[in-house]
Parts: C-alpha cells; sequence; structure tokens
C-alpha cells in the first residue's frame, strides 16, 4: 500500500522535531543532570529517528518503535523535571502522530 500524505506529513514534522531534540543532547543542562544521561538521551532521540525512518517506509516496527521512543522520551523528561513548553509541544504532536500510526498500523508491511 501506497503511504497516505497524513503519515508523510507527521514524519516530516516528527524529523523536524528530532533535530531540535538532537541539539538539547549537548546542552549543559544536560549535562549537569549526570555523566551518561547525555548518552541516555542521545539514544532515545536516535530511536525517535530511527522509528520514524520505519513509519516513513510504512513498516510496522516503525509504530512499535516509535511508541517506545515516545514513552521512553516521556519517562526521561518526567524524571529530570523538564517539563516546559517544548515538552508539552512535543507531547502533543507524538500522541496526534501516534493516533495516526496506529490507525494505519494494520496496513503497513509486518516484514523487516
Amino acid at each position: 500500500m501506497k503511504r497516505p500524505k497524513i503519515i508523510s506529513v507527521l514524519c516530516i514534522i516528527g524529523f523536524i522535531m528530532v533535530v531540535f531534540a538532537f541539539v538539547n543532547v549537548f546542552s549543559p543542562d544536560i549535562k549537569k543532570i549526570g555523566m551518561a544521561v547525555p548518552a541516555l538521551y542521545g539514544a532515545i532521540i536516535a530511536m525517535q529517528f530511527i522509528s520514524l525512518v520505519g513509519v516513513w517506509y510504512f513498516k510496522q516496527w516503525g509504530t512499535t518503535a516509535y511508541l517506545i521512543a515516545f514513552f521512553s522520551k516521556l519517562i526521561f523528561h518526567m524524571l529530570i523535571n523538564d517539563t516546559g513548553i517544548g515538552f508539552y509541544v512535543f507531547v502533543l504532536v507524538s500522541i496526534i502522530s501516534a493516533v495516526y500510526f496506529l490507525r494505519y498500523f494494520t496496513k503497513m508491511n509486518p516484514n523487516f
């Protein structure tokens, strides 16, 4: 099946959000929390990017990985008490994206 336009738009928005989130990996605020925290946050952002690539290619594993990355990032931000306006924008866009990704989940390719 061809990828629906709404999935393409949500993936592009997601890619833009990943670029802005990747910059935060190197921020002094993240480094102050702990020595391994930037590496953990970078792994979560990398997983988010990889999952969006999977959704872009209309693969079921992309949606599954997107949900795992979403909840990982959500828990991470809550644990470090980083709940500013960017956090709420991330949550809103991610929930909308997840709803559409799950809506088309059965039409996605189950193979790797």
